[in-house]
């Protein structure tokens, strides 16, 4: 079963607030929809009010169950301008400058979510993600547990039996360009954490290269072991149930036949459902051939290492992907308590 049904069904028992920074784009919009139809909590639609029900009115959609807010007029803009100086003081940022920050959408939107007025945040629909990854960077703390700030994408299948019932979860996509060994393995226990949180199923992460287990001393792999030692050290000084193995090839990661064809034995190999690649510039790309090659759905990027929820979708996305990057970080935003009783 695709992964986003099971959320829809968390989220209708534990509703949460999304606050959307580009209120009157039509996917926004439209996924918006969607979330009070099929009763998830309350969408926050940030931008002109006469805009947004004018985008609105094109589509013959209704915003009944959406709540609206022009950032420069609402009645928090004098006290998150307030609280972005204390933020930025190190940086000198005047009380003007922080005023001007909060008329752009993406900053508000960051700030609300700082405040707990929102849940979980999802921009970058009509942004550069630099534009959009910028206010999170600077406003919202790392994960008291996290090193660094990354991104994973959720590819989702419908039939076929690869990673957590068809859910596999790829990073980094979208950050950190040439991890170190170091930061690879930061980003497979944070994408750990939020894999299991997601699916309640124990995390099986697999650090990936051009070979598996090999004998070789080229740099690029021992990168990858050291990242691997590194990863399941901090795993078990966190307490963290985690199988993790590295380096292994895609397809000893993923495939039971060719790992045993390879000698690869243990919990992760053909079984992963976590995948850690090298570099940004590989995780990218593999993410995007398999959702246009192989028509599997991807949702994301979902920040990683964050202490709130969010995700910077690209302009590329249809209102389902939105509406899929809205149920992650909403059931992120749940308490793992809430959604699995003791577990």
């Amino acid at each position: 079963m695709p992964i986003v049904p099971k959320l829809i069904e968390k989220l209708q028992r534990h509703p949460k607030r999304i606050v959307f920074p580009e209120g009157n784009d039509p996917r926004i919009l439209q996924a918006a929809r969607q979330w009070v139809t099929r009763r998830m909590g309350a969408p926050i639609l940030l931008g002109e009010r006469a805009a947004i029900k004018a985008s609105a009115a094109r589509l013959d959609l209704n915003l009944q169950g959406m709540r609206i807010i022009d950032p420069e007029h609402s009645e928090d803009f004098a006290t998150f301008a307030t609280q972005l100086v204390e933020l930025r003081r190190a940086k000198g940022v005047t009380l003007d400058e922080a005023r001007k920050l909060l008329r752009d959408p993406n900053y508000f939107a960051t700030m609300m979510v700082a405040n707990s007025q929102a849940d979980a945040l999802v921009g970058g629909a009509t942004q550069t993600a630099s534009s959009a990854l910028r206010p999170l960077f600077q406003i919202i703390p790392k994960h008291e547990h996290a090193q660094n700030v990354a991104s994973l994408m959720v590819i989702d299948f419908d039939e076929k039996k690869v990673g957590s019932d068809g859910s596999l979860f790829f990073a980094d996509c979208g950050v950190i360009p040439e991890p170190t060994a170091e930061q690879l393995a930061d980003i497979a226990l944070t994408t750990a954490v939020i894999a299991r949180h997601l699916t309640n199923e124990k995390p099986r992460v697999a650090l990936l290269s051009w070979a598996s287990h090999s004998d070789s001393k080229h740099p690029s792999l021992a990168k990858i072991r050291t990242a691997t030692e590194l990863a399941r050290a901090k795993a078990t000084a966190a307490g963290l149930d985690i199988d993790i193995d590295g380096e292994l090839q895609v397809d000893a990661a993923l495939d039971l036949a060719a790992a045993a064809n390879k000698k690869i034995t243990g919990p992760v190999a053909g079984r992963a459902n976590v995948l850690i690649f090298p570099d940004l510039a590989s995780g990218n790309i593999a993410f995007k051939l398999v959702h246009i090659l192989a028509g599997a759905n991807s949702f994301g990027q979902i920040m990683t290492g964050l202490s709130r929820p969010a995700a910077e979708i690209s302009r590329g996305s249809s209102a389902h992907d939105v509406f899929g990057a809205a149920a992650i970080v909403g059931c992120q935003a749940i308490d793992r308590k809430l959604l699995y009783g003791g577990a």
